[in-house]
């Protein structure tokens, strides 16, 4: 389970999402970004998900940026008790369909690199993204400039690539950060730092235990695999994550909330 194997579409495979509102172009999933409305990608649409929640919750009232905001959903969960919520993202067809499928009065999306964002805001939402960033150095100065808290998330080196091993095959990830790293990284430029870690709850718990006990095993032997899954991949939800300051080394995902 620490790689997520079952629950993650292989990237060679294609997925498109399903059951989008009449005039919104469906987006094809790459692994560059995670897509709502993808049943195998479910997964990891929750697993982001949960931390856009919470994010929310903490946002409520205050104007924010979501860079790199992908598909838009996440910048549309901001938007629910943000003051104004600009989700920024430099893909064309990304930019499209979030501009088509999320509008509010206090929702906008810009085609613009997160690089050249520099408009002030009360907080920046910067998730599942610095892992692609080749020079983080400059763009974590420009949020400690323009925002006086910024949100960031990262995978966890340990528990996304294989043992030993310096990165995950993403082929979009540069540099994927083990949690003394990921805080070296961002301490230089804000005053206080605050990392909690994303972990498996409830039903992904059990998933976990039964894996060490050998279910993979059984299964495949089986041949139980394709259709349990197919159940159980789309049933996961928000609940089925935690968001702790425990046991940081073993989690998931960092959440850093950085203070200037």
């Amino acid at each position: 389970m620490a790689k997520d194997r079952e629950e993650s579409p292989s990237l060679t495979d294609t997925y498109i999402q399903s059951d989008q509102p009449e005039g919104v172009p469906p987006l094809e999933l790459t692994g560059e970004r995670t897509l709502p409305d993808v049943p195998e990608e479910n997964y990891w649409y929750r697993r982001h998900l949960v931390v856009y929640e919470w994010i929310a919750a903490r946002t409520a009232d205050l104007e924010v940026v979501d860079l790199a905001c992908g598909e838009g959903y996440g910048s549309a969960v901001l938007a629910r008790d943000a003051a104004d919520v600009i989700g920024v993202d430099a893909n064309p067809d990304a930019f499209a369909h979030a501009s088509a499928k999320y509008s509010a009065g206090n929702l906008s999306f810009r085609r613009e690199l997160v690089e050249s964002f520099d408009e002030p805001r009360d907080a920046i939402v910067f998730l599942q993204t610095i892992e692609h960033i080749r020079e983080p150095g400059p763009l974590l100065e420009g949020f400690a400039r323009i925002a006086a808290v910024s949100y960031i998330s990262t995978p966890n080196l340990l528990t996304l690539a294989p043992p030993g091993a310096a990165k995950s095959d993403n082929p979009w990830h540069i540099k994927e950060y083990r949690l003394e790293e990921f805080r070296a990284l961002l301490e230089p430029h804000f005053s206080r730092v605050e990392i909690l870690g994303l972990s498996h709850a409830r039903k992904l718990r059990r998933h976990e235990l039964a894996l060490s006990l050998g279910w993979d095993r059984v299964h495949e032997r089986l041949g139980l695999g394709k259709p349990f899954y197919d159940r159980f991949t789309p049933s996961i939800s928000t609940a089925d994550f935690r968001l702790s300051s425990n046991d940081l080394e073993s989690a998931l995902d960092f959440i850093a909330v950085c203070h200037v």
